[in-house]
């Protein structure tokens, strides 16, 4: 097995090498879901440091020093830049196997051009290094890393509140050539349990010019909203999904249940799952109408860590994998959109990689002649983004359905260096299949598996959300 700093990284077999290098390492890329801030994309931010570059929000990273014991002072407090540096260079050989190290040591060849191991022998170093060239070197500001990774079009993840100003700006911006578009996250109009519900109605209200006072004026107030961002150039919507019932029609009560909410009164979960169902079916034949492509993340388990949510808030580290499923309740989603002739393109991406085949099988059970795989399995999400988790998802979809017709990568990320995770599955995906083919399991013939090697890297994705 070639090493991390080889060219030839996870790329076992002249077949595989061949797929890589002649057809998938220069594909650009669809980045279709991720978190980065659009408007350092406008201002061509220029990074302090590598620890700002790398750590700065980082919750993959920050995970593995908190499991090596590493102070919060030196993962989210006050430390500085380079005491935080030093403290992720001597944690991270001790972390062998996962794929924070390699993404590491990817993204120091391919941005800085560093072959240097990173540990606490060298993290000094590369520190200095580093940093002489974020400061001197442009193509290490936002813009330029987009565009040396070969970026076409990024989706972000934008509320339904959120003005798009940097998305307009970008788009009116005529010496920028990477596509940044808005993607539609409508978790807080879902989530009527949250403690700041109230206040996003206000928020929401404020940005639809529509005054929401019962359910009638909250689904008004989304459809404005949908039209603004579809206007602005949005093609895709996410959902932090945590729970789909298996019966779906509580709009009866939702008026009722919105109006309990708002007076300041609290709901019980299953209140708040009826409240969440009804108007995610709404959502999801407007989906339908505008064309979009509905992806939908599932079975996070959040905020698991009570006393540092309270500290440092979501999204920093503290979410796990929940095992309780929900596939009946998701089918009986999916058939009730696809019989009212609602069903918009889908992708679904479990959490717990033993979905995976239950996943693919749903998504087979669901198809629209002319449209090419219009409902299936993300790609390998979040903790399953390694080496053995994307075999398996690609395995499992191959396994399930058609292969060539995967929608391909994405970062899912809040690092403007994490492009290299396109590189990573390229890896992985060429050399599974070149080890398929070496061994008799598919034609060997390289340009037609090329062409599928091209197809899941870019072209899908490309055709999939239309842009």
């Amino acid at each position: 097995m070639p090493k991390i700093t080889d060219a030839d990284f996870l790329l076992e077999s002249e077949t595989a090498k061949i797929l890589f290098h002649d057809y998938a390492e220069k594909m650009p890329i669809i980045d279709y879901h991720c978190h980065i801030n659009p408007a350092e994309i406008h201002d061509n931010k220029r990074f302090g440091d590598i620890s700002e570059a790398w750590l700065g929000g980082d919750h993959y990273k920050w995970r593995l020093m908190r499991a090596c014991g590493v102070g919060e002072e030196l993962i989210t407090g006050a430390a500085t830049g380079w005491e935080k540096f030093r403290a992720f260079a001597e944690v991270l050989p001790r972390a062998v196997g996962n794929p924070v190290y390699h993404w590491v040591h990817l993204e120091l060849q391919r941005y800085f051009g560093c072959d240097l191991p990173l540990c606490s022998d060298t993290a000094r170093d590369i520190w200095d290094f580093c940093n002489d060239k974020l400061a001197q070197d442009d193509s290490l500001r936002v813009r330029g890393i987009i565009e040396t990774s070969q970026a076409r079009c990024i989706i972000t993840t934008d509320d339904p509140a959120d003005s798009l100003e940097w998305h307009r700006k970008l788009a009116e911006d005529k010496t920028f050539g990477v596509k940044v578009l808005p993607g539609w996250r409508p978790d807080a109009a879902l989530n009527i349990g949250n403690p700041g519900f109230p206040g996003y109605i206000s928020r929401l209200s404020a940005a639809s010019g529509i005054l929401i006072e019962d359910f009638e004026s909250l689904k008004a107030a989304l459809l404005a909203r949908m039209g603004y961002f579809a206007a602005n150039g949005c093609v895709s919507c996410d959902h932090g999904i945590l729970k789909i019932d298996t019966l779906l029609d509580y709009t009866g009560e939702a008026d009722a249940l919105l109006q309990k909410r708002m007076s300041g009164v609290d709901l019980n979960d299953e209140e708040a799952g009826r409240f969440r169902q009804t108007l995610l079916h709404f959502c999801a034949r407007e989906y339908a109408r505008l064309g979009w492509v509905m992806q939908l993340h599932l079975g996070a388990l959040r905020n698991v860590n009570s006393d540092m949510y309270g500290k440092l808030g979501a999204d920093t580290g503290f979410d796990s994998i929940d095992t309780s499923g929900n596939l009946p309740g998701l089918a009986r989603f999916l058939d009730s959109l696809n019989t009212g002739g609602a069903l918009p393109k889908t992708l679904i991406f479990p959490i717990d990689r033993s979905d995976n085949m239950a996943i693919n099988t749903l998504a087979g059970c669901f198809r629209q002649e002319g449209v090419t795989g219009k409902v299936q399995q993300g790609a390998a999400w979040w903790f399953n983004d390694s080496l053995s988790g994307i075999e398996r998802q690609l395995t499992d979809f191959a396994e399930c359905g058609v292969l060539a017709n995967f929608a391909g990568m994405l970062t899912d990320s809040r690092s403007f260096l994490s492009y290299t995770r396109h590189e990573y599955f390229r890896r992985v995906l060429c050399g599974l299949i070149g080890r398929w083919a070496d061994a008799g399991l598919c034609t060997p013939d390289i340009e037609y598996l090329g062409g599928i090697v091209r197809d899941i890297s870019f072209n899908n994705a490309r055709e999939f959300f239309g842009v």
